[in-house]
């Protein structure tokens, strides 16, 4: 009965596949997008703007473009029926790849095209670029920034990206841009305009993205805090800071014995904070007044951005987790920066994949 469904179901989906195919057209790679009509390619104008490999970004402007997403691995920027290779983002397997592998070449755009006037900004990158903390300032932030070296923003009549949260919101707001209107790209995922604007990624170019954030440009960190730091908002916290990261609906790196250690360190003078309860310009406060910060790896840690020179940061994670922007960060930052990795731990009955001994801290404090 199971393999009859799946027979059924991938029929199904084969001919919504064949029909959209019919009324959209068969879409093909964009060989050289610099000698297509409708596609305009520009340098970046601010020489200080440069990605890894000190290469310079460019910018990108489709005449009566589509957009494409699926929501989790694939954005396809289209020329009438044409993949625009460097602004459309794949990744295979956790793997970036260039847009020969876009779902779009042998899927089709399997949803009704709905069509925008006007000039549209792409922000949207598949699922890193929907809620997660660290993307939306690291990633999609720095790409206003690049576009904006080029074009007037305030000629910009919508932004396509997802539903924004209440942090988006803070730093869209805080950077001026908070009157543009929104195309959903959740419930708008095939959208066409009159002009489509898009840059390349600041930094995610190649293979893993965890081994590509170890080459986070030095500028889009300063960007960040240059930005932000004055929009901190005051309130009552402590200098010796614990995150507690247990408000996370992820696992990983979690600590298995979370309370032991918050009792640990609050009898060692820190205060615990569930970051994501604080807003956007608490956080920003909190990391800058600072002096040690203690946690599990994750997405509070995009925060030290706002870290003053030597902040003790001390960040554990499993040793199977092969994340390590936070220490780059650190250094672009000059923090005191200490990484403890540990080994993998099951506990079937509890949530998490850390077991710390509280009493290894005290080498630290």
């Amino acid at each position: 009965m199971n393999k009859i469904k799946k027979k059924l179901s991938f029929l199904y989906k084969s001919l919504i596949r064949l029909l959209f195919i019919f009324i959209y057209g068969k879409i093909i790679f964009c060989k050289n997008p610099e000698n297509e009509k409708d596609i305009s390619i520009e340098e970046v104008k601010d020489e200080n703007l440069k990605g890894p490999d000190n290469l310079k970004y460019l910018i990108y402007k489709v005449k009566n473009g589509r957009i494409f997403n699926d929501f989790v691995e694939n954005v396809a920027i289209i020329s009438g029926n044409k993949i625009i290779d460097k602004v459309s983002y794949q990744q295979v397997k956790g793997e970036f790849k260039d847009a020969n592998h876009n779902s779009v070449l042998y899927k089709g755009s399997p949803y009704l095209k709905k069509k925008f006037k006007g000039r549209v900004l792409s922000l949207t990158q598949g699922a890193s670029g929907h809620r997660n903390y660290f993307h939306w300032l690291y990633d999609i932030l720095p790409k206003i920034n690049i576009c904006s070296k080029n074009y007037n923003l305030k000629e910009i009549d919508y932004l396509y990206l997802s539903k924004l949260e209440k942090y988006q919101k803070s730093t869209l707001e805080i950077l001026g841009y908070d009157n543009f209107k929104i195309i959903e790209a959740n419930k708008n995922r095939h959208i066409q305009a009159d002009e489509i604007i898009c840059s390349e990624h600041p930094w995610y170019k190649r293979g893993f993205i965890l081994e590509e954030a170890k080459r986070l440009p030095e500028w889009i960190v300063n960007w960040i805090y240059d930005s932000f730091i004055n929009y901190g908002k005051q309130f009552n916290c402590n200098e010796r800071i614990f995150i507690d990261r247990s408000e996370s609906t992820f696992s990983h790196c979690q600590f298995i014995n979370n309370k032991e250690i918050i009792n640990f360190l609050e009898n060692e003078g820190f205060t615990s904070y569930k970051v994501g309860q604080l807003t956007f310009q608490e956080q920003i406060y909190l990391f800058n007044n600072a002096k040690i910060i203690i946690g599990a790896h994750g997405a509070a840690f995009a925060n030290l951005v706002f870290c003053k020179k030597n902040t003790k940061i001390i960040e554990i994670k499993p040793k199977n987790h092969p994340n390590y922007v936070d220490q780059h960060i650190s250094k672009i930052k000059e923090l005191n920066f200490n990484l403890i990795e540990t080994n993998h731990f099951e506990d079937k009955e509890k949530k998490g994949d850390i077991f710390f001994n509280p009493m290894d801290f005290k080498e630290f404090l």
